[in-house]
């Protein structure tokens, strides 16, 4: 979360666009059955219709996938902060809110219109879980009939429009991250910047950032919460992005604004709204803060030549552990993130690095939830042990470290590698991520950094995370990124699977995979090589036979597949905000 995704110009997504293949991604399997239901009338992106003649058979399927995202409440402790932090949360939730509100817009269209033409429970929490009638992660499939394929380009653009004519729009801000494409009254192309096309909703979520800043005892978060609400009616997110790589001791964190360029799949173009509201944990922070200084250190040690390690990383990123207790748009869609990597501005990379955030909470919850019962499902018991929180924290920490190391410029003259990669891009980038993150723990252990500490953890932690993210299916780049790696993996002999379908991990075939792997990643990065990378993505990421079984294991368990979360100011013990 990686994975975006300035602080908000989305590393995973950030600087120039890039063109799809216009084939709509499909799902991958089938997490569960998907009902049959009768609609009166066909609609596509944003338009409304009403379910009628829904069967007991049809309400309990849709129950079923509600049922698989567990519900949990999302708190965590307030006693540390002080009156005017307490105060000031109840305001920061309602920005927040509105975020979620601009997703609606940009992923589905009216989201009361949706709700409201919905026959029951079921069936409005599975459309809010998914933001709309298709399901995230199952390849973003329509689970309510009548509605066809997922836009591409979501609500970025009309649902008319062609690549040729955007194309041929000669218009300096169309590949904007912060401009809607909409028709002029001509029935053209026009560009409109988001805070003019969402203008009242902008309006107000910079007059609350401001207000909530007269309740900031800490200047850096006061500074960043004025900046944060000028770039919202701007859009011009630069300074905001350095002043909130400049906070250190604030209690309280807000990450708010268009971000990734995940839901455009169309040009990955458009950045999404979402907002995380966090409560950092002070005693973890100063902790993790060392890891941040060996970043170049860590940069020096990756197994390519030389030419494809050139770029300095940032020394002044650092880590830092949270409780989130707000999830708003886009971060909310289908599986939620555990771990931030910001800013993603590749200008803020160069002059303050990035900033690594793990959210403990939701870390915990979605390990207790899900990995630990999957590796009861899939793991041989004598390596079972080896499945903990510790390792689990740690391969997230470090994959969101390895976001800034490799090269964002290509070797090869193509320039950027997001560009150069095109489609491609998130799915090579977050592997990346995921590989180099236990590399860089294997790192760590050779450097002294991790002491007394046994590397099984992480590799057979690491084993069980591949299931969980495989099931979010080839529409989520980390799911095509896990699917890659397990076939790799599979192939050097990094694990084998026993006749009662248990997995083995072998330490040593484990390691050499891991450096091939991140080697053949940082390579095709490096050169821009988008056909070798469309090449391993079409190869091995896919779901084979013998896959499809086991994640049909992990759901016939009814294993949850991932959260959905009780949040709000109640959860804390606050009252709501009241203008």
């Amino acid at each position: 979360m990686g994975g975006n995704k300035g602080l908000l110009m989305g590393e995973k997504n950030e600087f120039g666009c890039f063109y799809k293949n216009g084939e709509h991604m499909r799902r991958v399997y089938n997490l569960l059955s998907v009902p049959t239901i009768l609609v009166l009338f066909a609609s596509c992106a944003g338009g409304g219709g009403s379910v009628k003649n829904v069967d007991t058979a049809n309400i309990a399927a849709v129950q079923r996938k509600v049922d698989a995202f567990a519900e949990v409440s999302l708190t965590a402790s307030i006693d540390h902060l002080t009156e005017k932090e307490k105060q000031m949360l109840p305001i920061l939730f309602r920005a927040a809110q509105i975020m979620d509100d601009l997703f609606w817009r940009e992923s589905f269209g009216n989201k009361d219109s949706l709700l409201s033409s919905l026959p029951n429970d079921a069936y409005r929490a599975f459309a809010e879980i998914n933001y709309g009638p298709w399901e995230r992660l199952n390849g973003n499939e329509p689970f309510i009939e009548g509605y066809g394929d997922k836009p591409l380009g979501a609500g970025f653009y009309p649902t008319d429009m062609s690549k040729e004519e955007f194309e041929a729009f000669r218009d300096g801000a169309k590949e904007s991250q912060y401009t809607v494409i909409v028709r002029d009254e001509k029935g053209g192309l026009k560009s409109v910047p988001y805070h003019v096309y969402f203008s009242s909703q902008i309006q107000e979520a910079a007059s609350l950032l401001e207000e909530a800043s007269g309740f900031a005892e800490d200047e850096g978060l006061k500074n960043y919460l004025l900046k944060r609400a000028e770039a919202l009616r701007t859009d011009e997110y630069l300074t905001s992005d350095l002043v909130w790589m400049d906070m250190k001791s604030n209690r309280i964190d807000v990450v708010i604004g268009p971000i990734e360029n995940y839901e455009d799949k169309l040009f990955g173009c458009k950045a999404a709204h979402e907002s995380f509201i966090l409560l950092k944990d002070m005693e973890w922070t100063r902790r993790l803060a060392h890891y941040a200084t060996l970043l170049p250190a860590l940069q020096r040690t990756l197994p390519v030549e030389e030419k494809y390690k050139s770029e300095q990383p940032g020394s002044d990123s650092d880590l830092g552990a949270y409780d989130v207790v707000f999830y708003a748009g886009d971060c909310n869609a289908g599986s939620k993130t555990i771990a931030i990597n910001l800013p993603n501005d590749p200008k803020v990379h160069v002059e303050k690095g990035s900033r690594k955030l793990q959210l403990k909470n939701a870390m915990r919850y979605k390990f207790d939830k899900i990995v630990v019962p999957i590796a009861e499902l899939l793991i041989v018991p004598a390596q079972r042990q080896h499945v903990t929180f510790d390792a689990f924290f740690e391969n997230t920490m470090f994959h969101e470290v390895a976001h800034g190391l490799g090269i964002k410029q290509t070797i090869t003259g193509k320039g950027d590698v997001q560009s150069s990669l095109k489609e491609t891009y998130s799915a090579m980038e977050e592997g990346k991520a995921d590989i180099l993150g236990i590399y860089m723990v294997e790192q760590m252990v050779k450097m002294g950094e991790l002491k007394d500490h046994d590397l099984m953890d992480n590799y057979v932690t690491f084993m069980a995370g591949i299931f969980r993210s495989v099931r979010f299916g080839a529409a989520s780049a980390h799911g095509k990124a896990n699917m890659v790696r397990f076939h790799y993996f599979q192939n050097m002999g990094a694990f084998t699977r026993n006749a009662e379908g248990f997995y083995e991990v072998n330490a040593e075939k484990m390691s050499e995979a891991v450096s091939s792997l991140s080697r053949d990643i940082l390579v095709l990065q490096g050169n821009g090589d988008y056909d070798g990378a469309r090449k391993m993505l079409t190869e091995q990421g896919v779901v084979d036979d013998l896959l499809q079984s086991d994640l049909g294991r992990i759901n016939s368990a009814n294993i949850p597949i991932d959260l959905r979360y009780k949040q709000g100011p109640e959860q804390l013990g606050l009252r709501p905000y009241v203008k």
